[in-house]
């Protein structure tokens, strides 16, 4: 080592928890993740209907949901043989989600997420300001997911809001590019104006019990919009609201996502989905990707800020020679 390079801290191989706030100092920009989170939402999956004889169910829930994110105490050493060591700092979390209308339980996610600091071996650097972030989930369906990517603090947002991109739930051919966001699927069961059986014994109400018909609309967005694209909820929500300030974290098993309109860069995107053995032919879980914004909404009337969490969620399941997209998005507010 030259004299002009400075030495590198050692990472001891006890790990003593510091005060909380170095703990949040530690983890930058997600810092905020941390806390009991309430909200509700919107999930579609497209899903095999082997006992039902279609060629798939579409189920389409209104969610209410609890996310539980507790940060990690102390450090994570991960040790280097072709760089020097490395430090993660992280937060566990544990995600419940239930049908608003019926009740009945839909998800259960433990997991945690990290950040990670740039790296020589391999080559990885976060955008400028940003920090390299990565969420590890486990799902009882027999799925296990390490989803890499960013985490940026925007500028001051205009008029204290934003767009949100579409998100897209049309099913497409396996090795075809992703339709744009917002494009209706072409089967009959993602059209709520088909109202014959081809179409209504093969999309939620149908089998529940008692059946439940869906809305015409969700916070005044149309159904039908709702089902080409659930982020319009998210847009919705934050109508009238004023952002005084937001982190986005993008993250995503593969670090491009091939769209009609061209490849779209995950910006550190990497990690992968393992799938037990019986998913792979009957619903084999490809792809992953998620947006969440961490919101601080300003106060009005004298009451404080308030934190909220918005996310929009793509799992990409694949059967039939298929890709079938499961979209699901929330805003939440932190208790």
């Amino acid at each position: 080592m030259s004299a002009s390079q400075p030495a590198q801290r050692r990472i001891p191989a006890v790990r003593l928890s510091p005060d909380t706030e170095t703990v949040r100092q530690d983890l930058g920009l997600i810092a905020d993740l941390a806390g009991n989170w309430h909200g509700h939402g919107f999930n579609l999956i497209a899903r095999p209907d082997h006992d039902g004889g279609g060629p798939l169910f579409l189920e389409l829930n209104q969610t209410e949901e609890t996310l539980k994110i507790d940060p990690i105490g102390s450090s994570i050493p991960n040790r280097g043989f072709a760089q020097q060591d490395i430090e993660l700092f992280g937060l566990t979390y544990l995600q419940k989600i239930s049908d608003s209308t019926t009740g009945g339980a839909l998800h259960i996610e433990p997991g945690i997420w990290v950040t990670q600091p740039a790296t020589t071996a391999p080559p990885e650097s976060p955008p400028p300001g940003g920090q390299i972030i990565a969420r590890m989930g486990t799902i009882p369906h027999g799925n296990s997911l390490l989803a890499q990517g960013s985490a940026i603090l925007v500028p001051p947002l205009t008029n204290g809001t934003f767009d949100i991109k579409p998100v897209n739930t049309a099913p497409f051919g396996v090795g075809k590019p992703m339709p744009v966001g917002g494009t209706q699927g072409g089967f009959p069961a993602y059209d709520l104006a088909n109202t014959t059986p081809a179409a209504t014994n093969f999309r939620t109400p149908f089998g529940n019990i008692p059946a439940v018909p869906l809305p015409a609309s969700i916070d005044t967005v149309p159904m039908q919009t709702v089902i080409n694209d659930p982020t319009r909820l998210l847009q919705q929500a934050i109508k009238g609201q004023f952002i005084d300030k937001m982190v986005v974290l993008n993250i995503a098993t593969v670090s491009s996502l091939d769209v009609t309109s061209g490849s779209v860069p995950v910006l550190d995107g990497a990690g992968g989905i393992e799938n037990m053995p019986f998913l792979e032919p009957n619903a084999d879980t490809a792809l992953f990707f998620a947006t969440f914004w961490i919101e601080t909404i300003a106060g009005t009337g004298g009451h404080p800020d308030v934190l909220q969490l918005q996310y929009t969620q793509l799992v990409m399941l694949d059967f039939n020679g298929i890709h079938w997209p499961h979209v699901t998005v929330g805003t939440l507010r932190k208790q």
